[in-house]
């Protein structure tokens, strides 16, 4: 059976946001219970938010709601950040994980922000005249 792509799939920031959504998973799988349950759920939905939100986001068909879905994806990035950061501090990633998964961030962030450019024309509205004088 062949298997159809969509044209999400083939973004880099979407497969970097897969990326860092599998490290995590990874991650979080050798934590204990209690970890698992409480800062590792957290931090997988997250993770797989960003991926979620830029696939649904080129599904809308409009240039607007993919904006949105790709600055709802940023948040989650952020969101990842946060959790990664409680789980640095609770002692829970090893500087090998660190190593794996920082460049991914590092990487990512900027392709998000570049994403969110490229997508189509930005109408210029009374608004955002305003907003300039």
């Amino acid at each position: 059976m062949k298997v159809m792509r969509t044209n999400f799939e083939t973004l880099q920031v979407y497969k970097l946001a897969e990326k860092l959504a599998d490290e995590v998973w990874t991650l979080a799988r050798g934590w204990d219970r209690f970890a698992q349950d409480t800062l590792g759920k957290q931090i997988v939905r997250a993770a797989d938010s960003i991926g979620a939100n830029i696939a649904e986001g080129t599904g809308r068909g409009r240039f607007a709601d993919n904006r949105r879905f790709v600055r709802t994806a940023r948040g989650s990035l952020n969101e990842t950040r946060h959790w990664l950061r409680r789980a640095h501090s609770r002692k829970l990633l090893s500087a090998e994980a660190i190593k794996r998964i920082k460049p991914i961030i590092d990487e990512l962030s900027p392709k998000l922000n570049a994403y969110l450019q490229s997508i189509g024309d930005i109408p210029k509205t009374n608004a955002d005249k305003d907003r300039r004088e």
